[in-house]
């Protein structure tokens, strides 16, 4: 797979907190961004992927018939 080049005008405020979160992982804010962008491309394809389960076979887990915390509780008296 090859590579492109994407040029991007940021705020210096918001480049500041990129060198910062890059320097806590020892990265370079090049590659800070371009995992963020895949980490949040592959949410968005798992997310896609779980509504078009849910098509075909409906929500996952059980539904709740009553309140788990309310009904677990001593009524006051």
């Amino acid at each position: 797979m090859g590579s492109t080049v994407l040029s991007l005008r940021i705020d210096g405020e918001l480049l500041d907190r990129l060198r910062q979160h890059a320097a806590k992982r020892g990265m370079s804010v090049q590659d800070y961004v371009v995992r963020t962008l895949i980490r949040d491309d592959f949410d968005e394809r798992f997310k896609a992927a779980v509504d078009e389960t849910e098509k075909f076979y409906g929500p996952t887990g059980p539904t709740p018939t009553r309140d788990p915390i309310t009904s677990t509780r001593d009524p006051i008296t």
